[in-house]
């Protein structure tokens, strides 16, 4: 598929949450408008969404739908849930914050977290810094970024000194978000870092001199920055680690997940210790979730347990919608806004800023 193609079968966000057709985004900010990629979908006639009663007067008709079965009921909760957050601002934090997204597992849910809680802050109107540090470059991909091996990277900054500001590129969809992309070139700066001095701390330093590079420049401050790491612990996710001051960790609800978060904390309180006092998990997300099973609601509320505080309400399902985002090179909050998906996404955004 060519950019023009891809670009063509980009849908419109929106402004209500109910209705993946109008032209603003999630929380009331205008996106990118396009077309929605599904001509199956596109051809069903659309379907009001209910309101409830709000101190406008607007009419409330949820008590009238009919909720006696499973879909329906389901469908009537995830209304509600679009109301609650329907034009909802969400605060600016008062500094930068700066989240490391990381989890040596692969396949639970890093680059899907990264790129869609980030595109639903920016689309709330703040400012939001990607930095894809995963040599498959995924997060780049997902936000529409060029990162073929001829176009300077995150690996560039790392490994020649190169400004951040010269490698950051918009996000053809959402106004408030950049991202520094990732390349092939990464799959061999484990290696090189070795030998160059301060290995651990030059993500951390390039983020400073790029902070202080807006601020001359008059360009407002970044509200937001994600930091998407590689399946591994290596000196990649050291830099991550040590240029963070919060780690995101989401975890798949299935067993083998926790079996990795406990060597994952341990690696985290080693970096506490000598590289970064000030680094704490701050936020767990629980990802692909399946209410269906038994053994989903148990990893869940295990994880709830030992971690009350941290662990965000949000819950992610699995969602074909959310599989299906990166294939039209758009986050799910672009692709199909007023699915399961891109709502849960939404929540945890919220949440997040509002902690």
């Amino acid at each position: 598929m060519t950019s023009s193609e891809a670009s063509a079968q980009r849908i419109p966000p929106f402004v209500s949450l109910g209705s993946a057709r109008s032209a603003a985004g999630p929380f009331g900010m205008s996106i990118r408008a396009g077309i929605h990629p599904n001509p199956v979908e596109d051809a069903a006639p659309a379907v009001p969404v209910s309101r409830e009663t709000t101190a406008s007067g607007r009419a409330n008709v949820m008590d009238s739908m009919d909720d006696s079965s499973p879909i329906a009921r389901d469908l009537a909760h995830e209304t509600r849930r679009r109301e609650r957050l329907m034009g909802r601002r969400l605060p600016r934090p008062e500094k930068t914050r700066i989240f490391t997204v990381s989890n040596q597992k692969g396949g639970v849910g890093k680059t899907t977290t990264t790129v869609n809680i980030a595109a639903a802050l920016a689309a709330a109107g703040l400012n939001v810094l990607v930095i894809d540090i995963d040599p498959q470059g995924n997060a780049s991909t997902a936000l529409g970024i060029e990162h073929h091996a001829d176009v300077d990277s995150i690996y560039d900054v790392l490994i020649n000194d190169v400004p951040l500001a010269d490698v950051v590129a918009q996000c053809p969809d959402i106004a408030n978000l950049v991202c520094a992309p990732a390349t092939i070139h990464l799959a061999g700066a484990e290696i090189e870092l070795v030998s160059l001095v301060a290995r651990e701390q030059r993500l951390r330093r390039a983020i400073d001199v790029y902070a202080k590079e807006r601020e001359k420049n008059g360009e407002e401050r970044l509200d937001y920055i994600f930091i998407d790491c590689p399946p591994s612990l290596g000196l990649l996710t050291v830099n991550a680690f040590c240029a963070a001051g919060e780690v995101l960790i989401p975890i798949q609800c299935e067993y083998y997940a926790l079996e990795g978060l406990s060597q994952l904390l341990k690696n985290i309180e080693m970096i506490q210790k000598h590289l970064n006092a000030e680094l704490e998990v701050s936020t767990i997300l629980l990802t692909m979730y399946d209410g269906r099973t038994n053994l989903a609601a148990q990893v869940a509320a295990e994880v709830r347990q030992h971690f009350p505080e941290k662990v965000l309400s949000a819950v992610v399902p699995r969602s074909v919608r959310i599989s299906e985002a990166p294939s039209y090179q758009q986050t799910v909050m672009t692709y199909d806004p007023s699915s399961s998906g891109a709502l849960s996404y939404l929540e945890a955004a919220a949440e997040i800023a509002e902690r």
